[in-house]
């Protein structure tokens, strides 16, 4: 068994937020979408169904979470939640928080606009109220 590797376009694209118990959570570079993905840091998963039982039980969790966090901090319309990996085969899993004005509303994000990446300023104050979030602050 191999150990652990981000896949090298998960890790082009995000940025380290935090890490937790079973996953590494990732804030997609895209400043259309406060977007994050969650990434089990187990080797050799493709598909959700790879988890373990207990996995599944600490990744749902997880996504609680994180979906919580974006609730608390953007007051989204709707939070999406995602496990494709069509051009990504690692397991990840992406928590978007939608709204009823953003760019693509009401359908998928993949490809509705170009990709926005955050100012240095704005990356850095995004990762700071995500970290607060997570810890209930």
């Amino acid at each position: 068994m191999s150990a652990f590797e981000l896949h090298p376009q998960l890790a082009a694209d995000t940025v380290a937020v935090a890490t937790w118990p079973l996953c590494e959570v990732l804030l997609l570079n895209d400043a259309n979408f406060p977007w994050l993905v969650l990434v089990p840091a187990r080797p050799d998963l493709r598909d959700y169904h790879d988890l373990t039982a207990d996995d599944m039980a600490v990744a749902g969790a997880e996504i609680t979470r994180v979906s919580e966090a974006l609730v608390a901090l953007f007051a989204p319309t709707k939070i999406n939640v995602a496990a494709l990996g069509n051009m990504v085969p690692q397991l990840h899993i992406h928590v978007i928080a939608r709204f009823a004005d953003d760019p693509a509303w009401p359908n998928p994000i993949w490809g509705a606009v170009p990709t926005e990446p955050y100012g240095k300023e704005a990356l850095d104050e995004r990762v700071a109220a995500l970290r607060r979030a997570f810890d209930g602050g």
